[in-house]
């Protein structure tokens, strides 16, 4: 008898049935929030009784969410690729050497997975007002990569367990110089693992805010911060238009990903391999 045979009938079919329930009830608020984008009036109702695009035109033309899109851009630019490089010397680190403490480093580098953004925001002001510094883009940038980086140091260390080191022995062996070995045989066979730690960085920095809303000011906010002090003031599904356009640019490239590189490889969740 196999073991498909013996699960209850039951169960085959409920386990499915509370998969679809599970994903129905996740996905629900992004149906609400999609289909209220496009009520006509200026209040935030649901179901909408008339349909308009007039809070997209309002989400793209809002001065403050432009200079809040440019600042997010400045951010995530320098912070998804100031991650990338320090996060794949150090998963490179940590892969092929064995040092004292190293056990301690990667706890504190994975740190920020398991703390409250809100907290490593807060204690960085606070370091910030002790020193005297300006809050400018630098800031926002350092407080950014704090909070990428494991996801960086996930993605390329998982290419490097993938990672055939034979390869790089036999370039070794003719005569390739290490720099020269790491550029031609390292880098590109770790290209799906570093392109797959790049965009998840630049998706969680673009879209971070809890920790954004302790260290940036009034020049350097970035677009959530900008959207949170749109609701302070007003009520109208301009925010919901935004937030539409952001699950579907994230869906998008994330699809992207996926099919060109595969996110199960990456994030070592596919047994295939």
């Amino acid at each position: 008898m196999t073991i498909r045979n013996s699960v209850p009938l039951w169960m085959r079919l409920g386990a499915p049935l509370l998969v679809a329930l599970i994903l129905a009830f996740i996905l629900l608020p992004v149906v609400v929030v999609t289909l209220a984008s496009f009520n006509d009036k200026a209040l935030l109702t649901f179901p909408p009784q008339s349909w308009s695009w007039r809070w997209f035109e309002r989400a793209f033309t809002y001065p403050d969410f432009q200079d809040g899109f440019r600042a997010s851009l400045v951010v995530t630019l320098w912070a998804s690729l100031l991650a990338l490089a320090i996060g794949t010397a150090l998963a490179i680190a940590v892969k092929r050497f064995d040092f004292p403490g190293k056990h301690a480093l990667q706890a504190v580098l994975l740190s920020p997975l398991v703390i409250p953004h809100f907290t490593l925001g807060l204690g960085l002001l606070i370091l910030v007002a002790q020193l005297n510094l300006d809050r400018g883009y630098a800031i926002v940038i350092l407080c950014h990569v704090m909070l990428v980086l494991p996801f960086v140091l996930r993605s390329v260390y998982v290419s490097m367990e993938n990672l055939d080191a034979r390869l790089e022995q036999s370039a070794a062996s003719l005569g390739a110089s290490p720099l020269r070995v790491l550029f031609t045989i390292t880098v590109p066979l770790l290209a799906p693992g570093l392109f797959g730690g790049w965009l998840f960085a630049a998706i969680m920095s673009f879209s971070e805010f809890t920790a954004s809303l302790f260290v940036t000011t009034q020049s350097t906010q970035t677009l959530p911060v900008s959207m949170y002090n749109y609701v302070r003031e007003f009520a109208d599904p301009t925010l919901a238009a935004l937030s539409v356009v952001y699950i579907a640019v994230t869906a998008c490239l994330l699809a992207f990903a996926n099919y060109f590189l595969g996110l199960g490889r990456i994030l070592n969740i596919d047994e295939s391999r």
